[in-house]
């Protein structure tokens, strides 16, 4: 199975719970009440985009840079 890695940021949210999305990949958002299951939302929609440009034919995003990134605001 390939590895790829991708930078992923999180973002607290003023309501409470975490936004995450994964720049390299246009429209991969997804939340979780804790950093932890934020964290473990996005590496699933992750698998789940990467499983739907396979599936279609088309080129998996690559990224130079790598990183997770926490906003706090």
């Amino acid at each position: 199975m390939e590895r790829h890695h991708f930078t992923v940021i999180l973002e607290r949210e003023e309501e409470g719970g975490y936004h995450a999305f994964c720049p390299a990949l246009r429209g991969c958002h997804t939340q979780g009440d804790t950093l932890e299951e934020a964290l473990a939302h996005v590496r699933e929609a992750i698998a789940a985009y990467l499983e739907s440009l396979r599936k279609h034919g088309e080129a998996v995003p690559v990224e130079a840079d790598r990183g997770v990134y926490i906003r706090r605001r």
